[in-house]
């Protein structure tokens, strides 16, 4: 990739939208010379722009942005278990096509039902639509089976967390290790001695989780190259560090200190869901770029922004003492759970912002491949956020 050059920061923000955006603007959002479908057709009416969305303040009451100083509104924000979270600096999807979310969704539904993961819990998991997720996250693919590849390795990821980690028939923190070496040997095959390779077949066809991520990774390798398989796999590995950590916790019955938290969110995050932009949408990523120090920095950055809007909008339905940077902010800082809420809500937007800014001097100076990469990130992220605010997972009543 090119050495970037000095470009005055504000210049490389028009590369990407300066804040949250509509469907009204989507024309000239950066995608749009990415995804045909969001240019509109010659001789339409533009829809009239959305407003973006005033910045939180931090402290000292300056924003973090370039419209430092402006306050949200009093009634701005989202109820959430009593709690408000204020408005998010997050671009809104490009992209809502239920019809197709619903496909998804059911098809995902089915093959959970094969599988054998969330047996009991179907019901509540086709509420949750995740197959709305992947429509929302990847608006410039409208092949339901790509996105449902991408959908059964999302669902994967998420039965760890809800069969082994937070809830399900066993979640013990003791076996949390074990399992996630089994995962490991199974989203890296393992090749043991010949005599010994039915026994881990046994305990494979014995465990749903395992069963879902093998099944998961064989639909997404018939749209996915051997290297961003081999991408997947490591952010998998990484995951399944952050567990191991999560575990230690609970087992310990020991509260992290908030850098700790924040540590730990740069492992466990969206970050396996999120390396599968390039593949869903038909193209790759080089090698090279996506390895470049510069681009895997800016992707953690929006892979922590997202998974910190999840503990945002999922704590209203959590357990009080569930480990979340709101209650860890609290009980640091000696503050009100409000208050802990919108230093969380800062925290985020800081990242964005400094995903914004850096994907954007990327952009400027990478291959085609790596704009269309980091405005694609750019959109998973709006994507996630709808699908926060909308999927039952989320609601409190």
């Amino acid at each position: 990739m090119p050495r970037m050059t000095g470009a005055p920061a504000e210049a490389l923000r028009a590369l990407l939208p300066p804040g949250p955006t509509g469907l009204g603007i989507a024309a000239a959002h950066p995608l749009a010379r990415f995804v045909p479908h969001l240019v509109p057709p010659p001789g339409a009416e533009p829809s009239a722009p959305t407003e973006p969305a005033p910045e939180p303040a931090s402290e000292n009451g300056t924003g973090t942005g370039p419209d430092a100083g402006s306050a949200p509104p009093p009634d701005g924000g989202t109820e959430r278990g009593g709690l408000r979270i204020p408005p998010l600096y997050c671009p809104e999807a490009l992209r809502n096509d239920p019809a197709l979310g619903e496909e998804v969704n059911e098809r995902l539904v089915e093959w959970a039902e094969e599988i054998g993961i969330f047996t009991g819990r179907i019901e509540r998991l086709r509420s949750h639509q995740f197959g709305s997720l992947f429509m929302l996250a990847h608006p410039d693919c409208d092949d339901p089976d790509r996105l449902l590849a991408a959908a059964k390795c999302g669902l994967s990821e998420w039965s760890v967390d809800d069969h082994w980690v937070d809830e399900g028939e066993d979640p013990d923190p003791a076996l949390l290790g074990e399992r996630m070496a089994l995962a490991h040997a199974v989203i890296d095959p393992v090749r043991l001695p010949a005599r010994y390779m039915p026994q881990f077949e046994e305990t494979v066809q014995r465990e749903p989780v395992l069963r879902a991520f093998r099944s998961a990774l064989a639909h997404l390798s018939r749209y996915a190259s051997p290297t961003q398989v081999a991408r997947l796999r490591h952010e998998l590995a990484v995951m399944f560090v952050g567990y191991g950590q999560e575990a230690e916790w609970r087992s310990s019955a020991r509260t992290p200190a908030v850098w700790e938290y924040l540590l730990h969110r740069y492992e466990n995050a969206f970050f396996p869901c999120m390396v599968l932009v390039d593949p869903v949408s038909g193209y790759e990523l080089p090698p090279d770029e996506f390895a470049d120090a510069r681009v895997r920095r800016t992707y953690l950055y929006a892979g922590t922004a997202s998974v910190l809007l999840n503990d945002l909008y999922s704590m209203g339905k959590e357990d009080p003492t569930d480990t979340n940077l709101p209650n860890l902010i609290a009980a640091e800082e000696g503050c009100t759970l409000q208050e802990a809420v919108d230093r969380t809500a800062l925290i985020h937007d800081e990242l964005m912002h400094t995903y914004e800014a850096e994907a954007a001097a990327l952009t400027a100076a990478g291959s085609p491949h790596l704009g269309r990469f980091l405005a694609g990130v750019w959109a998973w992220m709006g994507g996630c956020k709808e699908w926060h605010a909308t999927s039952a997972r989320y609601q409190t009543s």
